[in-house]
């Protein structure tokens, strides 16, 4: 059975840590900014760690 491949779209979004954690950016950050408080622009900048529902999933698509 050959190797399962990467998916590339999905590891450019996901970066893998030291300790294997998956970190995501953000979304909504894209456009209408101006309804959003400085507070939430700050927060939505930094990236966050992926759900632990979503992990097993996403490194399915990591593997390869």
């Amino acid at each position: 059975m050959p190797k399962m491949k990467t998916k590339k779209t999905f590891a450019k979004r996901v970066k893998v840590t030291g300790t294997g954690k998956l970190m995501r950016h953000h979304n909504f950050t894209s456009h209408f900014a101006s309804n959003k408080t400085h507070k939430q622009k700050v927060q939505l900048r930094k990236t966050a760690l992926v759900s632990k529902t979503d992990v097993k999933r996403d490194r399915a698509l990591l593997q390869g």
